[in-house]
């Protein structure tokens, strides 16, 4: 049985265990008011929280927000919502680390945070839990996701002045076919977890000792724009 610990004008939640943390800002510029937006019946930020929920491992599922609508919404859903996001941290120069560390000062006593972002909705339950099996298993920091990339930058190049062409890798890895390219992968946004004592330090999932949970490019989707979410739509309506 976890105990809490509410105290003051914020709520300080004491707890020894494993936080999810759901940022989702009210001012999207590229998709407004992406995370209400309705997408297989439910709104975007719902598919979220019914993955972190249904884990094996979190404890809470707690949202970050500076919308009363969002935070309505993620309440009906079954997060909770202890606080409301300042202003500063719901602008759009303020950063998704600044976000968590905010969230990590009222939201005491985690030994780790994960971090959920609603633009990766395909992200599973499962995911979640091999993430941070790895996570233990390697005893490693931290974890993120990523998935392997078509477009290899081994195959790169920018372009210079006068229109030379310049490598973007600085050695030719000698390979003449595309399967002969060594894999590459980027974050795919889905999955960030973390040692809390850690991170208070390091101030970035992607520190040293950081480690890497594999997920397939068809559920890396990150809704970015209107077609983000219609390519999304169309995939789950296929299913």
């Amino acid at each position: 049985m976890l105990s809490e610990n509410v105290t003051g004008g914020h709520q300080t939640v004491t707890v020894k265990g494993v936080l999810a943390l759901i940022t989702a800002r009210g001012g999207s510029k590229g998709l407004p008011r992406k995370n209400l937006l309705f997408a297989g019946g439910k709104p975007l930020i719902a598919w979220t929280i019914e993955a972190a929920l249904q884990s094996d491992v979190i404890d809470h599922v707690v949202l970050s927000s500076d919308d009363e609508e969002i935070m309505e919404t993620a309440n009906a859903w079954g997060c909770e919502v202890p606080f409301r996001r300042s202003i500063e941290l719901a602008s759009d120069t303020a950063t998704s680390m600044d976000v968590v560390l905010n969230a990590l000062e009222q939201l005491r006593g985690y030994e780790y945070v994960v971090l959920l972002q609603p633009t990766s909705p395909l992200r599973t339950s499962a995911d979640i839990d091999a993430a941070f099996a790895l996570l233990q298993s390697t005893g490693a920091p931290s974890c993120v996701s990523v998935c392997e990339v078509e477009q290899s930058p081994h195959w790169m190049f920018r372009l210079m002045k006068g229109g030379k062409l310049e490598r973007l890798l600085p050695e030719d890895s000698g390979a003449t076919r595309r399967q002969d390219l060594p894999p590459v992968y980027i974050l795919n946004g889905a999955i960030y977890i973390a040692r809390v004592d850690w991170l208070l330090k390091s101030k970035d999932f992607l520190g040293e000792g950081c480690i890497a949970y594999r997920m397939p490019k068809e559920r890396s989707v990150d809704i970015d724009n209107a077609e983000d979410l219609e390519a999304f739509r169309r995939k789950i309506e296929m299913k």
